[in-house]
Parts: structure tokens; C-alpha cells; sequence
């Protein structure tokens, strides 16, 4: 599944046509945002290149691709956090995705074991836990 996407013929269909031509950056990638499907919230912002775009297309469950590890890793492989995608957007230029998904297992998308990664919030005095029930980093991991 390394085949590329087609390019879009113009600006025109690229912003506003019905061809996925992802815009993958120089190192193959594109920034993925999961949104829970529900609820609207934002849960993770993590990598996919064009086999784990691909992947995530053919499967219906979310596959993202590691930097860290250099290859693809299906969402909730080992801690059962799979995200389930009711849809994928393209951003209007195609350089971002969104996946609205039902996450399954305890319903938690964080490696540390929150619910979101955003539970910290950022103001000029510095950052704090955000007020989310089942947010912050000390929820139990299921």
C-alpha cells in the first residue's frame, strides 16, 4: 500500500474539488486529528503517511505512522483504545486530516492514560490541568 495519491490538476481542485490528493510534507506525512465523533472533542494529533491513510480507508479503524518508530501503528493494537472512524476530512489546501471516531476500549486516546492528550491548559502564567472530568494524566489506564 505505498502507491501514490493522484495530484490535484489545479489549485482549484485541489481546494474545492472531490479528488483526495493529500499534501504529504518533505517527509512523507501529514498531521491526522482525531475528534471523538460524539462529542466534538479533540482527542489526539498524530502522523499518517500514505500507507497509514490508506490503511485507515480499507480497515475503517484509525492507523497512524510512528516517528519515533518509523512505521505504521494501528490505534489500540495493544492498549485496545482502537478508534473506530464514522469520517475523514480534508482540510481545504489537503495538508491536514480529521478523523471523527468512536474510540472503544476505555474510551481514553492519551498514551498516558487521559481521555484527550489536550488536558493541560496553556495561559500567559503558565499551564495547569484543564478542568475535563477524566482528563488528566492520573485517570486510571484501562
Amino acid at each position: 500500500m505505498t502507491a501514490d495519491f493522484p495530484a490535484a490538476p489545479s489549485v482549484e481542485a485541489l481546494e474545492t474539488g472531490d479528488v483526495l490528493a493529500p499534501r504529504f510534507g518533505p517527509d512523507g506525512l501529514v498531521a491526522a486529528i482525531a475528534q471523538h465523533a460524539d462529542t466534538g472533542e479533540v482527542l489526539m494529533l498524530a502522523w499518517m503517511n500514505a500507507e497509514a491513510l490508506r490503511a485507515t480507508l480499507a480497515s475503517g479503524e484509525a492507523v497512524y505512522f510512528s516517528r519515533s518508530r518509523q512505521a505504521l501503528w494501528k490505534k489500540g493494537e495493544t492498549s485496545g483504545q482502537v478508534q473506530v472512524v464514522e469520517e475523514v476530512r480534508i482540510d481545504c489546501d489537503q495538508d491536514a486530516v480529521l478523523l471523527r471516531v468512536r474510540p472503544q476500549g476505555d474510551g481514553g486516546a492519551c498514551h498516558v492514560g487521559a481521555r484527550t492528550c489536550f488536558f493541560r491548559s496553556v495561559t500567559p502564567d503558565g499551564v495547569s490541568l484543564a478542568p475535563v472530568p477524566g482528563a488528566g494524566p492520573d485517570r486510571e489506564a484501562g
